[in-house]
């Protein structure tokens, strides 16, 4: 792996040909008189650190329950861990550093109370409705549920965020319409009939850099909180050879250091390793596709912005591991059980009676819809709560609520 260091960003202000240009964008859905002192990518990240489901994200599950402990990630401290792997990737690359912040940041606002078990449960019981998919939450959230502004619902959010909000983990469409991943979710497809989102091509590399920083931060991470845990232990980490080779490395610089600074060490080099060898195939990629500008990365045949085919191994056998070890654990799995029942229960109480949803915003706009519709707005309620809500409003209505400890 090489990686030209003449090429890179770092310090120069210079912006390449392939990059988004901040003062270029293609606009909002809602025309905006933009900012003097701004640039619209800026006014997107700001605007989504300013949310209230940025602030909920503090209290929703990564892996571990949060009341666990307070050391574990969750869905926020996540957040602002892929933010700033992006924010380093795109300054490396000379992209956007805003517009690739503002993906990471905005990223993860669809999830579920309870992680991906929440998500699971609420997309068993709307699959009569169209099921339910963080990525198309997401958009709903900063389109339609987010009421802040005087003008319009969500955040208006400009094309090039939003573009990379839904596409940042590839194309949704091939040429001939097909969902490579399956069928595009409805709430995605209603909004590119009024705002066009391109789904048959590849996003920005801004979008791009925040999805492979998604991967890179929760390996390591989830690594960091299972051997926290007890779920992972160093003897466990030695399957897989990349991570045996840097406690190799640890252990030959640091004999006998203590165990926290053991995991804090392999876990530094693990993004290192990961993040030169993704600016290695980017820079190689960039070479062989030359582009001129950014849309020459969304009609690129392929991702720019990845893991070369050993790394992306690599990825696979630490995935292989966490799986194993601690998202399929028997402990795990007894408290991802509790987790779905409350879900499945809330909204089902919800769906016979509307009334017990404690605000009358859900209330009142709940009246006079169709079966379908009024499936989807108790969906919105429930994948808006954070965990302690969601046990909470259990509490309230239900004799027994599963323990999450």
């Amino acid at each position: 792996m090489t990686i030209d260091r003449a090429a890179l960003g770092f310090g120069t202000g210079e912006r390449a040909v392939y990059a988004a240009d901040p003062w270029s964008s293609r606009g909002r859905l809602f025309a905006e008189v933009s900012s003097p002192t701004r640039s619209d990518f800026q006014r997107d990240r700001d605007r989504i650190v300013h949310t209230t489901a940025f602030r909920r994200l503090k209290h929703k599950t990564q892996v571990f329950i949060g009341t666990d402990s307070d050391h574990y990630r969750t869905r926020l401290t996540h957040t602002i861990e892929v933010a700033q792997i992006a924010r380093a990737l795109a300054r490396a690359l000379k992209l956007d550093e805003d517009l690739a912040e503002g993906v990471a940041l905005v990223h993860d606002f669809g999830h579920t109370p309870f992680g991906h078990t929440g998500e699971d449960a609420l997309h068993d019981v709307l699959k009569p409705y169209g099921g339910f998919d963080h990525n198309a939450q997401s958009l709903r959230i900063v389109t339609k549920l987010e009421r802040r502004y005087a003008e319009f619902d969500g955040l208006n959010l400009t094309w090039e965020t939003l573009e990379g909000l839904v596409k940042h983990n590839g194309p949704l469409l091939t040429s001939t319409g097909e969902g490579p991943r399956g069928p595009v979710p409805k709430p995605i497809r209603d909004y590119c009939e009024i705002h066009d989102l391109e789904l048959d091509t590849f996003a920005s590399l801004e979008a791009q850099v925040a999805a492979i920083a998604d991967d890179i931060a929760y390996n390591t991470h989830d690594i960091d909180d299972g051997l926290r845990s007890g779920y992972l232990t160093f003897e466990m980490l030695e399957e897989v050879p990349f991570l045996a080779g840097l406690m190799a490395e640890v252990h030959g610089l640091y004999p006998g250091l203590e165990a926290s600074r053991f995991t804090h060490e392999i876990t530094r080099r693990q993004i290192t390793r990961m993040v030169e060898d993704v600016i290695s195939v980017a820079q190689e990629r960039l070479r062989e596709i030359t582009p001129g500008c950014a849309a020459d990365v969304r009609h690129a045949d392929c991702a720019i912005a990845t893991f070369s085919a050993g790394m992306a191994e690599t990825d696979r056998q630490i995935k292989r591991l966490l799986f194993s070890r601690i998202y399929r654990h028997p402990e795990i799995m007894r408290i991802r059980a509790g987790a779905a029942q409350i879900v499945t229960d809330l909204f089902q109480a919800y769906m016979r009676d509307p009334s017990l949803m404690s605000s009358h915003y859900w209330v009142d706009h709940i009246a006079g819809l169709d079966e379908p519709a009024k499936a989807r707005h108790v969906g919105d309620y429930l994948a808006g709560m954070t965990d302690t809500y969601a046990v909470n409003a259990h509490r309230r209505l239900f004799d027994r609520t599963p323990d999450l400890r």
